[in-house]
């Protein structure tokens, strides 16, 4: 779960308590590599694709993706980031906090846009990602990469590229960073 909405989740704050590591991060890197493979498969090569991570989990996930496709294909794609806050849906619901900057200093016009997340959830998120990109141009089509989809969608999106599905319990929260994917809860 994203630190912002870690952050202004019931009961609003709080300290993540990991329950159990379900991948390490050696399996996170193996998980890009094969996303990575599985993108440039799709999409027949990389001609007009570009990565977008959403702040602030996708990010990270976004720039290694990005890494291992250069590796596979020397090639350099272009990378932004995007910040949904104000596109989401529950503002009036839950503060608002922009985390960081959106960057897409590029045209999305007639672009393959492969938007990474480190987890999907209620899909939420992402379909304010998907609003907030028409203001950088009409995308040819949007991919989602996310390392863990944990089931529980209430709008019908579905990940293109997954490093693991994981079911959870709604109350459970998965964390993703840089020891690796945990599950576990925040307490206050």
């Amino acid at each position: 779960m994203a630190e912002r909405e870690r952050r202004i989740t019931p009961p609003y704050g709080g300290v993540f308590h990991a329950r159990s590591r379900v991948m390490s991060p050696d399996d996170i890197q193996r998980a890009l590599w094969r996303m990575a493979h599985e993108v440039i498969e799709r999409n027949h090569g990389l001609d007009n694709v570009v990565l977008i991570g959403l702040q602030t989990g996708g990010v990270p996930l976004a720039g290694l993706l990005a890494d291992d496709l250069r590796q596979i294909e020397d090639i350099e794609l272009p990378l932004g980031t995007l910040d949904v806050a104000f596109y989401r849906d529950d503002i009036g619901l839950r503060p608002v906090l922009p985390e960081a900057v959106t960057d897409i200093p590029f045209d999305l016009s007639n672009k393959i846009v492969v938007l990474v997340d480190d987890v999907l959830f209620t899909g939420r998120t992402i379909r304010a990602a998907l609003d907030a990109l028409t203001d950088f141009g009409r995308p040819r089509s949007v991919q989602l990469a996310v390392m863990i989809d944990r089931g529980h969608r209430e709008l019908p999106i579905r990940p293109d590229y997954v490093g693991k599905n994981l079911p959870t319990r709604r109350d459970e929260v998965v964390n993703v960073g840089p020891l690796g994917v945990e599950l576990g809860e925040t307490r206050k």
